[in-house]
């Protein structure tokens, strides 16, 4: 572009030097002045213009080369994504199956302890209300003795008379002997 501007200028100077002259108003230019001034600025105008749509071109070219491979490597990374996506999923999956069955193995485990436990209490105080009613049983028959005792021992005292006193002696006496002559 340069060129074409520097190429213009020196054109003027020299036009000027001369008889020939540039006439710089459309209305009186002729056809010798345009013809003149278009071919130079095809001619130096189409090697500037064939550069800037070149470098354009390349420029436009290695973008989309870029982009493309910009894009190839999002593709590649979105695919590595979405297979690391399903394996977490696999593995969160098997996680939770295996903390299910784990939460029902445990949970089994606690019915299981807690039934024995409840077993073990419940054979605890089955035992406990045995011993209790057998020792307050032996108290009940020891009380039934001792008032037992304590009857027989009034009822003995109320009818008991030195006379049958002095009987039930010579009687067991009596007794006494007879086992001595049997065994004796």
């Amino acid at each position: 572009m340069k060129n074409v501007t520097d190429s213009c200028i020196s054109l003027v100077y020299w036009i000027s030097a001369g008889s020939f002259g540039l006439n710089t108003n459309i209305l009186e230019t002729n056809i010798i002045n345009l013809s003149v001034v278009l071919g130079v600025l095809i001619y130096f105008g189409k090697g500037v213009l064939s550069n800037l749509l070149d470098n354009r071109k390349q420029k436009i070219f290695s973008t989309i080369r870029s982009s493309e491979e910009l894009c190839k490597g999002a593709a590649d990374q979105l695919e590595q994504a979405r297979v690391r996506l399903r394996e977490v999923k696999t593995r969160a999956d098997e996680i939770r199956i295996s903390g299910y069955s784990e939460i029902e193995q445990e949970k089994e485990e606690i019915l299981h302890t807690a039934s024995a436990n409840l077993e073990k209490l419940e054979n605890s105080k089955n035992e406990t209300i045995h011993l209790e009613q057998q020792r307050v049983m032996e108290q009940i028959r020891q009380q039934i003795y001792h008032q037992a005792v304590q009857r027989a021992l009034r009822t003995l005292n109320s009818r008991l008379n030195s006379e049958l006193h002095l009987r039930t002696i010579d009687h067991n006496i009596g007794l006494l002997r007879a086992m001595k002559n049997i065994t004796g």
